[in-house]
């Protein structure tokens, strides 16, 4: 009995003393070029351009915080909630979704997303342009005006509730075009 009571408790010391590694998160204030991060985060009210940067993680885009990724590649998504710009372009590449909510103005340009492209409550210019977008591209109460316009898309393509409605075409979708996207 003591021998096991010594195991269970050898047991119970490793398994707390054990902790998983963890992601660090770089802060982007300026400008990145061509090296690796694990997370990376743009402060509230800061700049960040990245050249060339791979993210082995998530980037997320604080309030009125501006991205400019040229030529990156993240594996995880790019996030920007109230951000005042997301930019994405110049033959980036992400692993997850490109997903910006309550900001300002985005783009997505001549770019791979694996995951989906949301635009979701945006109050300034908004574009989707000769993209290659693995899931969905979703717009969605957004009144700064929106273009989408020669993306391949393998999910669908779906816009409600934007005023102005979207302009563009010249999309392939392989899924669906719905609502205020069905004839882009």
């Amino acid at each position: 009995m003591r021998k096991l009571t010594l195991v269970a408790m050898a047991t119970l010391t490793i398994a707390l003393g054990a902790h998983p590694a963890l992601a660090e998160e770089t802060v982007c204030r300026g400008t990145i070029g061509a090296r690796t991060v694990d997370n990376l985060r743009v402060p509230q009210g800061a700049s960040c351009t990245l050249n060339g940067t791979k993210v082995k993680g998530t980037v997320k885009i604080e309030q009125n915080a501006r991205l400019t990724a040229n030529g990156v590649r993240v594996i995880g998504n790019v996030q920007g909630e109230n951000a005042a710009s997301v930019i994405v372009r110049s033959n980036s590449t992400v692993g997850g979704s490109v997903q910006v909510v309550q900001g300002k103005a985005a783009t997505v340009s001549r770019s791979t997303i694996t995951g989906d492209i949301l635009f979701d409550e945006q109050t300034s210019a908004l574009s989707a342009a000769n993209n290659i977008v693995g899931g969905n591209v979703q717009a969605f109460k957004n009144t700064g005006g929106l273009t989408i316009s020669n993306n391949t898309i393998d999910g669908n393509l779906q816009c409600k509730e934007n005023n102005p409605p979207p302009t563009g075409g010249g999309n392939i979708v392989h899924g669906n075009k719905e609502d205020q996207c069905s004839s882009l």
